[in-house]
Protein backbone atom coordinates (compact mmCIF):
# COMPACT_ATOMS: atom_id res chain seq x y z
CA UNK A 1 0.00 0.00 0.00
CA UNK A 2 1.80 3.29 -0.85
CA UNK A 3 2.54 5.53 2.09
CA UNK A 4 -0.52 8.02 3.38
CA UNK A 5 0.15 11.50 2.68
CA UNK A 6 -1.56 14.05 4.93
CA UNK A 7 0.99 15.38 6.92
CA UNK A 8 1.38 18.75 5.03
CA UNK A 9 3.25 21.51 6.36
CA UNK A 10 2.03 24.91 5.19
CA UNK A 11 3.64 28.65 5.70
CA UNK A 12 4.69 29.55 9.40
CA UNK A 13 4.42 33.36 9.98
CA UNK A 14 7.60 33.14 12.20
CA UNK A 15 10.94 32.63 10.56
CA UNK A 16 14.01 31.60 12.78
CA UNK A 17 17.92 32.14 12.20
CA UNK A 18 19.94 29.86 10.39
CA UNK A 19 21.40 28.57 14.00
CA UNK A 20 17.79 27.39 15.46
CA UNK A 21 17.30 25.49 12.37
CA UNK A 22 20.14 23.06 14.14
CA UNK A 23 22.73 23.49 11.20
CA UNK A 24 26.61 23.22 12.71
CA UNK A 25 29.15 25.58 12.55
CA UNK A 26 30.23 24.56 9.19
CA UNK A 27 27.20 25.15 7.50
CA UNK A 28 26.50 28.70 9.67
CA UNK A 29 30.27 30.22 8.45
CA UNK A 30 29.36 29.01 4.84
CA UNK A 31 25.85 31.09 4.90
CA UNK A 32 27.48 33.85 6.60
CA UNK A 33 30.01 34.15 3.88
CA UNK A 34 27.68 33.79 1.16
CA UNK A 35 25.65 37.11 2.62
CA UNK A 36 22.05 35.10 3.61
CA UNK A 37 20.79 36.16 7.04
CA UNK A 38 17.51 34.32 7.72
CA UNK A 39 16.81 31.41 5.82
CA UNK A 40 13.00 31.65 3.49
CA UNK A 41 10.05 29.64 4.18
CA UNK A 42 11.00 26.54 2.45
CA UNK A 43 14.17 26.81 4.27
CA UNK A 44 12.81 27.15 7.18
CA UNK A 45 10.33 24.07 7.39
CA UNK A 46 12.41 21.79 5.46
CA UNK A 47 15.63 22.13 7.01
CA UNK A 48 14.72 20.76 10.61
CA UNK A 49 12.38 17.67 9.34
CA UNK A 50 15.52 16.81 7.28
CA UNK A 51 17.71 16.77 9.79
CA UNK A 52 15.68 14.20 11.64
CA UNK A 53 16.04 11.63 8.42
CA UNK A 54 12.17 12.38 7.42
CA UNK A 55 11.19 11.65 3.66
CA UNK A 56 10.40 15.15 2.41
CA UNK A 57 8.25 16.57 -0.52
CA UNK A 58 9.54 20.77 -0.71
CA UNK A 59 6.92 22.30 -2.96
CA UNK A 60 7.98 26.25 -3.37
CA UNK A 61 7.70 28.42 -6.07
CA UNK A 62 10.85 28.95 -7.64
CA UNK A 63 13.46 31.26 -6.96
CA UNK A 64 12.45 30.77 -3.22
CA UNK A 65 15.68 28.58 -1.62
CA UNK A 66 15.12 25.52 -2.36
CA UNK A 67 18.46 24.02 -3.32
CA UNK A 68 19.65 25.50 -0.15
CA UNK A 69 16.79 23.68 1.54
CA UNK A 70 18.23 20.27 0.63
CA UNK A 71 22.08 20.50 0.07
CA UNK A 72 22.34 22.35 4.18
CA UNK A 73 21.12 19.18 5.88
CA UNK A 74 23.07 16.73 3.27
CA UNK A 75 25.76 18.58 4.48
CA UNK A 76 25.02 18.16 7.90
CA UNK A 77 24.59 14.32 7.46
CA UNK A 78 27.30 13.84 5.48
CA UNK A 79 30.04 15.92 7.47
CA UNK A 80 32.54 13.84 9.12
CA UNK A 81 31.68 10.26 7.67
CA UNK A 82 33.52 8.02 5.80
CA UNK A 83 34.97 9.06 2.57
CA UNK A 84 32.10 7.37 0.29
CA UNK A 85 29.45 7.70 -2.44
CA UNK A 86 26.66 8.78 0.30
CA UNK A 87 24.43 11.21 -1.39
CA UNK A 88 22.87 10.88 -5.00
CA UNK A 89 21.05 14.41 -6.61
CA UNK A 90 19.64 13.62 -9.44
CA UNK A 91 18.15 16.99 -12.17
CA UNK A 92 16.43 17.32 -15.03
CA UNK A 93 18.93 19.42 -17.33
CA UNK A 94 22.96 20.30 -17.52
CA UNK A 95 22.32 23.37 -16.60
CA UNK A 96 20.81 22.59 -12.96
CA UNK A 97 23.36 19.68 -12.19
CA UNK A 98 26.16 22.44 -12.29
CA UNK A 99 24.13 25.23 -10.48
CA UNK A 100 23.02 22.43 -7.74
CA UNK A 101 27.15 21.47 -7.68
CA UNK A 102 27.71 25.23 -7.43
CA UNK A 103 25.43 25.58 -4.66
CA UNK A 104 27.01 22.70 -2.82
CA UNK A 105 30.00 23.58 -3.09
CA UNK A 106 29.51 26.92 -1.74
CA UNK A 107 27.54 25.86 1.50
CA UNK A 108 29.78 22.89 2.21
CA UNK A 109 33.27 24.34 1.46
CA UNK A 110 33.59 24.56 5.59
CA UNK A 111 32.58 20.72 5.73
CA UNK A 112 35.53 19.00 3.84
CA UNK A 113 33.22 17.18 1.25
CA UNK A 114 33.95 16.22 -2.41
CA UNK A 115 31.54 16.72 -5.34
CA UNK A 116 30.76 16.19 -8.74
CA UNK A 117 28.68 17.02 -11.45
CA UNK A 118 27.62 13.93 -13.92
CA UNK A 119 26.02 15.04 -17.45
CA UNK A 120 26.07 14.94 -21.17
CA UNK A 121 27.56 16.96 -24.05
CA UNK A 122 31.17 17.03 -22.37
CA UNK A 123 34.00 14.56 -22.17
CA UNK A 124 33.57 11.29 -20.52
CA UNK A 125 36.49 10.61 -18.96
CA UNK A 126 37.35 13.05 -16.38
CA UNK A 127 33.46 12.13 -15.29
CA UNK A 128 34.84 8.36 -15.14
CA UNK A 129 38.20 9.07 -13.04
CA UNK A 130 36.56 10.86 -10.81
CA UNK A 131 33.72 8.32 -9.80
CA UNK A 132 36.20 5.57 -9.73
CA UNK A 133 38.44 7.27 -7.21
CA UNK A 134 35.25 8.15 -4.98
CA UNK A 135 33.56 11.25 -4.19
CA UNK A 136 30.61 12.01 -1.13
CA UNK A 137 27.90 13.49 -3.79
CA UNK A 138 26.99 12.77 -6.91
CA UNK A 139 25.14 15.54 -9.25
CA UNK A 140 23.52 14.24 -12.06
CA UNK A 141 21.57 13.85 -14.94
CA UNK A 142 19.49 10.55 -15.34
CA UNK A 143 21.01 9.84 -19.19
CA UNK A 144 25.00 10.44 -18.39
CA UNK A 145 24.47 8.64 -14.73
CA UNK A 146 23.26 5.32 -16.26
CA UNK A 147 26.07 5.32 -18.68
CA UNK A 148 27.89 4.99 -15.86
CA UNK A 149 26.18 2.56 -13.93
CA UNK A 150 26.07 0.19 -17.23
CA UNK A 151 30.26 0.61 -17.00
CA UNK A 152 30.47 0.07 -12.86
CA UNK A 153 32.38 3.58 -12.48
CA UNK A 154 29.92 4.29 -9.80
CA UNK A 155 28.05 1.73 -7.32
CA UNK A 156 25.29 3.13 -4.47
CA UNK A 157 25.74 0.63 -2.17
CA UNK A 158 26.67 3.36 0.87
CA UNK A 159 24.09 5.80 -0.67
CA UNK A 160 21.93 7.12 2.53
CA UNK A 161 20.35 10.21 0.63
CA UNK A 162 18.53 10.31 -2.87
CA UNK A 163 16.82 13.25 -4.10
CA UNK A 164 15.32 14.18 -6.94
CA UNK A 165 15.17 17.91 -8.14
CA UNK A 166 12.55 19.39 -10.33
CA UNK A 167 11.00 15.97 -10.65
CA UNK A 168 8.40 17.43 -12.42
CA UNK A 169 10.53 18.50 -15.24
CA UNK A 170 12.38 15.01 -14.91
CA UNK A 171 8.97 13.38 -15.53
CA UNK A 172 7.96 15.96 -18.50
CA UNK A 173 11.07 15.26 -20.33
CA UNK A 174 10.73 11.41 -20.28
CA UNK A 175 13.03 10.21 -17.26
CA UNK A 176 10.60 8.13 -15.36
CA UNK A 177 11.93 4.81 -17.04
CA UNK A 178 15.77 5.98 -16.32
CA UNK A 179 14.51 7.10 -12.46
CA UNK A 180 13.58 3.47 -12.39
CA UNK A 181 16.91 1.94 -13.39
CA UNK A 182 18.26 4.47 -11.21
CA UNK A 183 16.88 4.03 -7.90
CA UNK A 184 16.33 -0.16 -8.48
CA UNK A 185 20.64 0.52 -7.64
CA UNK A 186 20.39 2.07 -4.21
CA UNK A 187 19.71 1.10 -1.05
CA UNK A 188 16.10 1.00 -0.21
CA UNK A 189 16.74 2.21 3.03
CA UNK A 190 17.49 5.55 2.42
CA UNK A 191 16.29 9.23 3.08
CA UNK A 192 15.14 10.41 0.04
CA UNK A 193 14.05 14.28 -0.96
CA UNK A 194 11.88 15.43 -3.36
CA UNK A 195 11.96 19.50 -4.39
CA UNK A 196 9.87 20.74 -7.36
CA UNK A 197 7.82 24.50 -7.62
CA UNK A 198 4.55 22.25 -9.20
CA UNK A 199 3.67 18.75 -7.85
CA UNK A 200 1.10 17.39 -10.93
CA UNK A 201 -0.51 13.99 -10.28
CA UNK A 202 2.64 12.40 -11.50
CA UNK A 203 4.91 13.86 -9.60
CA UNK A 204 2.59 12.24 -6.62
CA UNK A 205 2.73 9.32 -8.00
CA UNK A 206 5.92 9.66 -7.95
CA UNK A 207 6.55 10.26 -4.59
CA UNK A 208 4.48 7.44 -3.23
CA UNK A 209 6.40 4.92 -5.32
CA UNK A 210 9.87 6.26 -3.86
CA UNK A 211 9.09 7.90 -0.22
CA UNK A 212 8.28 6.52 2.75
CA UNK A 213 5.83 8.35 5.00
CA UNK A 214 7.09 11.66 3.49
CA UNK A 215 5.87 14.55 4.88
CA UNK A 216 4.81 17.22 2.40
CA UNK A 217 6.10 20.99 2.93
CA UNK A 218 4.44 23.59 0.79
CA UNK A 219 4.55 26.84 0.82
CA UNK A 220 2.46 29.03 -1.62
CA UNK A 221 -0.53 27.47 -3.62
CA UNK A 222 0.67 24.98 -5.95
CA UNK A 223 1.45 25.79 -9.37
CA UNK A 224 1.46 29.50 -8.08
CA UNK A 225 4.04 32.15 -9.55
CA UNK A 226 5.86 33.73 -7.85
CA UNK A 227 4.30 36.83 -5.90
CA UNK A 228 7.26 39.42 -6.25
CA UNK A 229 6.76 39.21 -10.05
CA UNK A 230 4.40 41.47 -12.22
CA UNK A 231 2.48 40.30 -14.96
CA UNK A 232 1.54 41.67 -18.39
CA UNK A 233 0.22 40.04 -21.61
CA UNK A 234 0.73 41.96 -25.14
CA UNK A 235 -1.91 41.57 -27.74
CA UNK A 236 -0.24 41.14 -30.72
CA UNK A 237 -0.67 39.52 -34.33
CA UNK A 238 2.64 37.01 -34.59
CA UNK A 239 4.02 38.47 -37.27
CA UNK A 240 4.41 41.70 -35.44
CA UNK A 241 6.20 39.77 -32.23
CA UNK A 242 9.87 40.34 -33.68
CA UNK A 243 9.10 44.60 -33.94
CA UNK A 244 7.44 44.83 -30.71
CA UNK A 245 10.33 43.01 -28.65
CA UNK A 246 12.87 44.87 -29.91
CA UNK A 247 10.75 48.27 -29.11
CA UNK A 248 9.97 47.03 -25.53
CA UNK A 249 13.62 46.66 -25.31
CA UNK A 250 14.58 50.02 -26.43
CA UNK A 251 11.43 51.84 -25.29
CA UNK A 252 11.57 50.50 -22.15
CA UNK A 253 15.32 50.25 -21.19
CA UNK A 254 14.80 47.16 -20.53
CA UNK A 255 18.04 45.77 -18.87
CA UNK A 256 18.82 41.97 -18.17
CA UNK A 257 16.23 40.25 -20.57
CA UNK A 258 15.60 36.40 -20.55
CA UNK A 259 13.55 35.62 -23.72
CA UNK A 260 11.71 32.04 -24.40
CA UNK A 261 10.45 30.70 -27.16
CA UNK A 262 8.91 27.47 -28.61
CA UNK A 263 11.57 26.09 -30.95
CA UNK A 264 15.37 26.43 -31.42
CA UNK A 265 15.31 28.23 -35.08
CA UNK A 266 12.75 30.60 -33.20
CA UNK A 267 15.34 31.52 -30.75
CA UNK A 268 18.13 31.87 -33.69
CA UNK A 269 15.97 34.13 -35.61
CA UNK A 270 14.79 36.38 -32.82
CA UNK A 271 18.26 37.08 -32.36
CA UNK A 272 19.14 37.61 -35.73
CA UNK A 273 16.39 40.26 -35.65
CA UNK A 274 17.35 41.94 -32.30
CA UNK A 275 21.44 41.97 -34.04
CA UNK A 276 20.19 43.18 -36.95
CA UNK A 277 18.44 46.29 -34.38
CA UNK A 278 21.59 46.82 -32.84
CA UNK A 279 20.45 45.05 -29.43
CA UNK A 280 23.12 42.34 -28.19
CA UNK A 281 21.41 39.15 -27.99
CA UNK A 282 22.84 35.86 -28.01
CA UNK A 283 20.52 32.03 -28.55
CA UNK A 284 21.15 29.03 -25.80
CA UNK A 285 18.93 25.80 -26.75
CA UNK A 286 19.83 21.96 -27.44
CA UNK A 287 21.55 22.62 -30.58
CA UNK A 288 24.40 24.22 -29.36
CA UNK A 289 27.36 22.68 -27.69
CA UNK A 290 27.64 22.59 -23.89
CA UNK A 291 30.54 24.93 -24.13
CA UNK A 292 28.75 27.23 -26.20
CA UNK A 293 25.73 27.04 -23.71
CA UNK A 294 28.02 27.77 -20.73
CA UNK A 295 29.31 30.67 -22.75
CA UNK A 296 25.89 32.31 -23.55
CA UNK A 297 25.10 32.05 -19.38
CA UNK A 298 28.52 33.76 -18.55
CA UNK A 299 28.21 36.52 -21.04
CA UNK A 300 24.78 37.00 -19.78
CA UNK A 301 25.94 36.85 -16.20
CA UNK A 302 28.50 39.09 -16.60
CA UNK A 303 26.76 41.50 -18.61
CA UNK A 304 27.69 40.98 -22.14
CA UNK A 305 24.55 40.43 -23.59
CA UNK A 306 21.77 41.93 -21.97
CA UNK A 307 19.29 40.03 -24.07
CA UNK A 308 19.38 36.08 -23.66
CA UNK A 309 16.63 34.13 -25.86
CA UNK A 310 16.25 30.18 -24.85
CA UNK A 311 14.05 27.66 -25.70
CA UNK A 312 12.09 25.68 -22.62
CA UNK A 313 15.39 24.33 -21.81
CA UNK A 314 16.58 27.27 -19.45
CA UNK A 315 13.12 27.61 -17.99
CA UNK A 316 14.99 25.18 -15.04
CA UNK A 317 18.16 25.66 -13.79
CA UNK A 318 19.19 29.46 -14.44
CA UNK A 319 19.81 31.08 -11.03
CA UNK A 320 21.42 34.00 -12.12
CA UNK A 321 20.51 37.13 -9.90
CA UNK A 322 19.41 40.52 -11.46
CA UNK A 323 17.18 39.26 -14.73
CA UNK A 324 14.28 42.33 -14.99
CA UNK A 325 12.25 40.92 -17.33
CA UNK A 326 10.97 37.48 -18.73
CA UNK A 327 9.40 37.76 -21.92
CA UNK A 328 7.15 34.48 -23.35
CA UNK A 329 7.96 35.70 -26.90
CA UNK A 330 5.52 32.48 -27.56
CA UNK A 331 3.05 31.35 -24.62
CA UNK A 332 4.06 28.06 -23.14
CA UNK A 333 1.27 25.05 -23.87
CA UNK A 334 1.85 24.33 -20.08
CA UNK A 335 0.89 26.18 -17.44
CA UNK A 336 3.59 25.27 -15.15
CA UNK A 337 5.99 26.08 -17.54
CA UNK A 338 4.83 29.46 -17.58
CA UNK A 339 5.36 28.93 -13.66
CA UNK A 340 8.87 28.40 -14.23
CA UNK A 341 9.74 30.68 -17.05
CA UNK A 342 8.28 33.34 -14.76
CA UNK A 343 10.89 32.12 -11.91
CA UNK A 344 13.91 32.95 -13.62
CA UNK A 345 12.81 36.57 -12.54
CA UNK A 346 12.12 37.88 -9.51
CA UNK A 347 14.19 35.84 -7.48
CA UNK A 348 15.71 35.70 -4.21
CA UNK A 349 12.73 38.12 -2.79
CA UNK A 350 13.89 41.30 -5.53
CA UNK A 351 10.97 42.23 -7.96
CA UNK A 352 10.78 41.30 -11.73
CA UNK A 353 8.43 41.71 -14.67
CA UNK A 354 7.24 39.27 -17.05
CA UNK A 355 5.87 39.93 -20.22
CA UNK A 356 3.46 37.67 -22.56
CA UNK A 357 3.36 38.47 -25.97
CA UNK A 358 -0.21 36.80 -27.12
CA UNK A 359 -1.20 36.36 -31.22
CA UNK A 360 -5.06 35.37 -31.39
CA UNK A 361 -4.03 31.41 -31.52
CA UNK A 362 -2.58 32.00 -27.94
CA UNK A 363 -5.37 33.60 -26.42
CA UNK A 364 -6.96 30.05 -25.05
CA UNK A 365 -3.03 29.14 -23.62
CA UNK A 366 -3.22 32.09 -21.64
CA UNK A 367 -6.50 31.81 -20.20
CA UNK A 368 -5.78 28.19 -19.24
CA UNK A 369 -2.76 30.06 -17.46
CA UNK A 370 -4.59 32.34 -15.81
CA UNK A 371 -7.10 29.81 -14.46
CA UNK A 372 -3.86 27.65 -13.24
CA UNK A 373 -2.11 30.14 -11.32
CA UNK A 374 -5.50 31.79 -9.99
CA UNK A 375 -4.92 35.25 -11.23
CA UNK A 376 -6.21 37.76 -14.49
CA UNK A 377 -3.10 39.01 -16.43
CA UNK A 378 -3.21 42.29 -17.12
CA UNK A 379 -3.64 43.06 -21.05
CA UNK A 380 -1.31 46.09 -22.34
CA UNK A 381 -2.09 47.63 -25.73
CA UNK A 382 0.86 49.03 -27.41
CA UNK A 383 -0.50 51.06 -30.59
CA UNK A 384 0.48 49.94 -33.89
CA UNK A 385 1.28 46.43 -32.73
CA UNK A 386 -1.86 45.28 -31.01
CA UNK A 387 -4.84 43.83 -32.64
CA UNK A 388 -7.16 45.09 -29.42
CA UNK A 389 -7.21 44.20 -25.88
CA UNK A 390 -8.88 41.06 -25.11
Amino acid sequence: MPPAMTDVLTDEPAVPSFAELGLGPASLQAIADAGYERPTPIQAQAIPLALKGRDLMGLAQTGTGKTAAFTLPLIERLEGGPSRTRALILTPTRELCVQVEESFRKYGKHAGLGVISVYGGVAYEPQETALRAGVDVVVATPGRLIDHLEKQNVVFDDLEVLVLDEADRMLDMGFAPQINRIVAQVPTYRQTLLFSATMPPEVEALARKYLRKPLVVQVGRRSSAAITVTHAVYPVPQDRKPQLLAHLIREGALDTVLVFTRTKHGADRVVRHLREQGIEATAMHSDRSQKERTAAIEDFKAGKISVLVATDIAQRGLDINGITHVINYDVPTQAEDYVHRIGRTGRAATSGDAYTFMATDEIGMVRTIEHVIGQKIPRISIPGYDFGTL
